[in-house]
């Protein structure tokens, strides 16, 4: 339907803007606190609007998981045609905008808590949200490997594990210096895997 695309620089369609909106809450406010109604006036539309493109909360979930991912996957892309080396690629992913370590501060990883809070929505793990933390592990085991790392798996969970663990210290204490200072500890790591280097363990 017309309302439902965006392009020449139109207003987004209502679907569009209720899966912007719910995105942004479940980010902010977590998925269990995120009503429909909530929804609904963040997107500006009636509640009405929302039960005609999704049947349920769960169905925005998982499309917010899929928006989530497609993002992660566009964002790894501009990562990739950035930077020529490996090594090069992991350190820029850690190195986001001071914007970006604040709302991290404030609310935790887009990516990690969302996987979080839908676990907990749905009383264990989704298969879904496991597939968008699996984005990131995958694509830093493929730059490990382009370094001639055996390990490559391995090395790939310890790396987003220690940037997971940052932002979650750093949402914890609120904290957005250290989120700077721990992205600094893991591009240290990365250079000790270079060849030649005896690879430190991975920051805690």
């Amino acid at each position: 339907m017309a309302d439902d695309a965006a392009a020449g620089g139109r207003r987004p369609g209502k679907r569009e803007r209720l899966v912007a909106a719910a995105g942004e809450l479940f980010y902010r406010q977590g998925v269990e606190r995120t009503t429909l109604a909530d929804i609904a006036q963040a997107a500006g539309v009636p509640l009405g609007t929302v039960y005609y493109h999704f049947k349920a909360k769960d169905e925005i979930v998982a499309t917010v998981i899929e928006s989530r991912a497609r993002d992660l996957q566009a964002a790894l892309e501009v990562v990739d045609h950035s930077q020529h080396a490996p090594a090069g690629r992991l350190k820029a992913f850690v190195q986001m905008p001071a914007g970006h370590r604040q709302a991290i501060a404030e609310h935790g990883c887009p990516y990690g808590t969302l996987c979080t809070d839908v676990g907990k929505h749905l009383g264990g793990p989704d298969p879904v949200a496991a597939a968008l933390m699996r984005i990131p592990v995958d694509w830093a085991e493929r730059q490990l490997r382009s370094m001639g790392r055996d390990d490559a798996h391995d090395l790939a969970v310890d790396y987003i594990a220690s940037y997971q663990g940052a932002t979650l210290l750093a949402g914890a204490f609120g904290d957005a210096e250290l989120m700077r200072r721990q992205c600094e500890r893991i591009q240290d790591w990365i250079d000790s895997l270079e060849p030649g280097h005896r690879a430190s363990p991975a920051p805690a």
